[in-house]
Parts: C-alpha cells; structure tokens; sequence
C-alpha cells in the first residue's frame, strides 16, 4: 500500500504540486528517497528517523521508499521533511490514513520532533487555496499562511505530537492569523535635508510618476540622504502590491515570524555585488536584489563601481519588470518591477565640477568622461530623471530646517498616482500602471503635447539625437508633470522640464 501526501515545488514565486509517496514493503532495512531530491532532501531522512523517536515512534525494520513526484521535477529545500514523516506516520497507522487527504504540507522537522520555520509559506498557502486543499505549516509561519484567505484552512502545530493529536482528536489547533510587522523606526524624512531643492523636485517627480532616477555631485552633497526618503513619499501599498511583494520575500526566506510587511522595499546592494547577488542565481536559483525591491526601491550608490557587466544585466529587468534565471535543468522567472535610484560622483576624485580644480590625472574634462564611460549608454538610456546634485553650502547649513517635509509632497504624488490609476483604469490596464510603465501605444494617447510641445520635442529629438526609447520616456516624464500640476493635457512647459532631465550627454550631442 502506498501513502500520498501533498506538497510543492518552487518555481520562482510559483508552486507546483508535488506527490509525496511512501511505500513500506518487507525486505532489506532501507529509507530510500528518489524524486531528483537535492541534498538537503536526501538528507531529510535522518531528520525524520530522529523526529519520529523524539516524538515516540520507530521506524519500521523494513524497506521504506519515499517517492517525490513527478520524478523530473527537480526538488530543493528541506520543507518535505513533514511531509515525508506524515506519510511514514500514515503508512504505520500512527495517525489515520485519511486525515491528510486534504491537506497541502510543508515544514522542516528538528531532531526533538519540532517544526522549523521555512521559505515559502505563502505561494505554497495561495496554491492549496486554489486547489482546494487546506495548508499544514509549522507554527512560525502560520500568520504569513493565513493570509492567503479566510477559507483556507490553516494547521500551524508546533510539533509532530501536536499535529498527530490533532488529529486523533484530542487536542484542537487554533486558526492562525494574518500578522503585520511592526513599523519599527519612522522613514526618513525630507524635512531633513537643507537646500537642494532642485534635487527634491526630481525626487518627487520620480515618486509620482514611478521613473528612474540618477543623482551626480561630488562627495557630500546628500545623493544618498535623498535616495533614502524616497520610500517616505511614495503611495501607500495596494493589497496586490502587498502580497506580490510578500510573496518573493517568502520565497527569499526574509519574512520575520511569518509576518508582511506594509513598506515598500529600499534594497542597497554595495558595489561589489555579484551578478547573482543582483539579478539572482547561485545555488537553488534565489531571487536577487532586483526581485527583493520588487515594488519599491532599488538604490546603487557609487553606480561606476559596479562591474560593467553587473550593471548591463539590468537592462532586462529594467525593461520588462522581470527576470529569468536559465539553468541546465530548470529556468526560474521572479518578478523585478523596481524603481532604479542610483548616484555618482562626476570623477573618481569626485570634484571635477568645483571650479578651479584641477584634476592631477589631466584634464577635468578627459577624468569625468572616463570615469562615466563606466555606465553603458543604453543603461543610461533607460534612466528617466539625471540630476546634477551640487554641494552645499555653509549659507544652506544655516538656515533653520525647511517647513515642508515628506508628508507634503506624499500628498502631491498620492495625487498625481490617483490621476494615473483612474485614467489607465478606464483603458483597461492594471491600477499598479504608472506613467514609467504604461506601454508606448497608451503614452502616445495621454501624454500627447499641445501645438507648442510638440514643435518643441520635435526640435529636441533632432538637436538632442534622442533615441526611440529615450523619445517615450520625454513624453512620460511630461506627463507626470502634468499630472502634478493637475492638468490634462501636456504642455511645452512639461516638456521643456522633462528634456532638462535627460542629462548632459544628450546636451553634448546637440
């Protein structure tokens, strides 16, 4: 006779069914698992023999079999190990045979017989829903998995006992429920910066309309004080927004106590991160820095010390808001929708702006450029907002700390989004569009200037040699302008503010 339990395999934030099977046959003293297990798997027969002693029960001496199909699918991480053991606990009569029949499960066992938190939960919960099934998980991860619905039917034990009990009927288990984290420490606030107004406004610009951002000034001047108050003016998280995000988090194992978190991410990778670090890989195929800010913000401070390469492997994600992770047996496809901040210096020295310095490796002019040549063109080419960040002055310094802060210009850009959503909604598109993602087709409708813009992009697509790319994201900057004056149409002026952003190398061309 052989006994089935549920589970899943992970594919990106998708779960894919996984039929656990175990077989107890007379023969030569054996736990044997097949399936295309991964280490941690094969492994997970010794934690199980050691959870069933701790928790009462001996194995069998006879040949056990666990079987994780389909047998081509591969299978990593150690959440089988519960079903697993609920499958030789089965087959033994240790609990009823049908009592798993319904159930979806996952966890990892401890040598004493308790559960282990681990990834994943929640795409896991989400399909059982969808199936019909109902979720067994271990207790730290049952407020994470009670928020994939109210009908779903959730067993979060703290231990194999516990669960075994359940089900015999002597001890019932309370439903978990959905948990928030904490808020922890306020964001930071605009408030706290001094001067650099010209920089806010491109903040605020990038928050409203959800572009991409670039910040360059010399050593000092706030590029990464002001990358770090974005999160504090963007618009609150939808439902939607809240469980995408939540579920790559799952999946990365980041989620403390099986609580979401109601923030949008700020990922900060240092500059000496991989290309799997970034984009995603390494062993298992784990999400990267991009997934991970997925929803909110990524910010690369020091951009030209990156590798050049590093860099370059954002274009994709960059443009069609995911990436895939190609491996010899599997690909893996994660969600990377982020907004990209990032800042630099001028130079290496960092001051080739300041006037009358003079850079010792030669001319000013030859040290900036061979520092950006770094930055690839057609990353360049996908960055919205460039903004030239000066450094401060003692006058700034002194002056007593500015009236409006991060509240104030939430409310605009709240605004400004609530404009974006009613208007993309009535064409049909998802209420997460903004101005940065809707596709060119619809930016041509809504962001088409009057008389005068359009004489004016015309001219600056010639002087400026914008490419076709470049050309669409004038035309979006413009109208998240608009949008935060409240206007419905795109004006020269919008325009004009729009094409000042496109940076200096454009200017150079012209």
């Amino acid at each position: 006779m052989v006994t089935r339990v549920a589970t899943v395999a992970f594919e990106g934030i998708a779960a894919r069914a996984v039929d656990v099977q175990v077989q107890i046959v007379p023969g030569s003293v054996a736990f044997t698992v097949v399936g295309l297990p991964d280490k941690a798997v094969a492994e997970s027969r010794e934690r199980v023999r050691g959870a069933l002693i701790a928790s009462g029960l001996a194995l069998p001496a006879k040949r056990i079999t666990v079987n994780l199909a389909p047998a081509d699918l591969p299978k990593e991480g150690s959440h089988y190990d519960l079903p697993i053991a609920l499958g030789v606990m089965a087959a033994i009569g240790a609990i009823p045979a049908d009592a798993l029949g319904g159930y979806c499960v996952l966890g990892e066992l401890a040598l004493d017989g308790s559960l282990t938190a681990v990834s994943g939960v929640l795409p896991a919960a989400l399909a059982a829903a969808e199936r019909g099934f109902g979720l067994i998980c271990p207790a730290a991860t049952g407020p994470e998995a009670a928020w994939a619905g109210g009908d779903l039917d959730v067993l979060a034990p703290r231990s194999l006992i516990q669960l075994a009990n359940h089900f015999k009927g002597s001890q019932v288990m309370a439903r978990p429920v959905p948990a928030v984290a904490a808020s922890g420490e306020p964001l930071p606030d605009l408030a706290d910066i001094k001067g650099q107004e010209g920089a806010k406004r491109a903040l605020e610009i990038a928050a409203a309309g959800g572009h991409n951002l670039l910040f360059s000034g010399p050593p000092g001047a706030g590029k990464s004080m002001l990358a770090a108050r974005l999160p504090s003016i963007l618009p609150p998280l939808t439902p939607r927004e809240l469980l995408d995000i939540s579920m790559v988090q799952s999946v990365a194992g980041i989620l403390k106590g099986g609580a979401l978190s109601d923030r949008r991410p700020f990922r900060q990778p240092h500059h000496s991160a991989s290309m799997a670090a970034l984009v995603g890989g390494g062993f298992g195929a784990r999400p990267g820095e991009v997934s991970l800010a997925h929803g909110g913000v990524l910010f690369l401070d020091e951009l030209p010390e990156f590798s050049g390469q590093v860099l370059d492997s954002l274009r994709q994600p960059l443009e069609t808001g995911e990436v895939m992770i190609a491996r010899a047996n599997h690909r893996v496809t994660y969600p990377a929708r982020f907004q990209l901040v990032a800042a630099m210096n001028p130079c290496r020295c960092g001051q080739g702006l300041d006037p009358g310095y003079a850079c010792r490796r030669g001319p000013n002019e030859r040290c900036m450029a061979q520092y950006q040549a770094r930055i690839s063109g057609p990353l360049l080419d996908r960055i919205d907002l460039r903004i030239e960040v000066p450094a401060v002055s003692a006058a700034d310094l002194i002056l007593p700390a500015p009236t409006e802060g991060s509240r104030e210009v939430a409310s605009r850009v709240a605004a400004a989004r609530s404009r974006q959503s009613d208007r993309y909604a009535g064409r049909g598109l998802p209420s997460s569009v903004t101005n940065a993602t809707c596709p060119a087709k619809v930016i041509e409708e809504v962001g088409a200037p009057d008389a005068e813009g359009a004489a004016l992009i015309r001219q600056a697509a010639e002087t400026m040699r914008l490419s076709a790319r470049s050309f669409y994201r004038v035309l979006r900057v413009a109208r998240t302008l608009a949008d935060l004056d409240g206007d419905p149409q795109v004006r020269r002026l919008h325009l004009a503010e729009a094409l000042s952003y496109r940076g200096r190398s454009e200017a150079a061309n012209a």
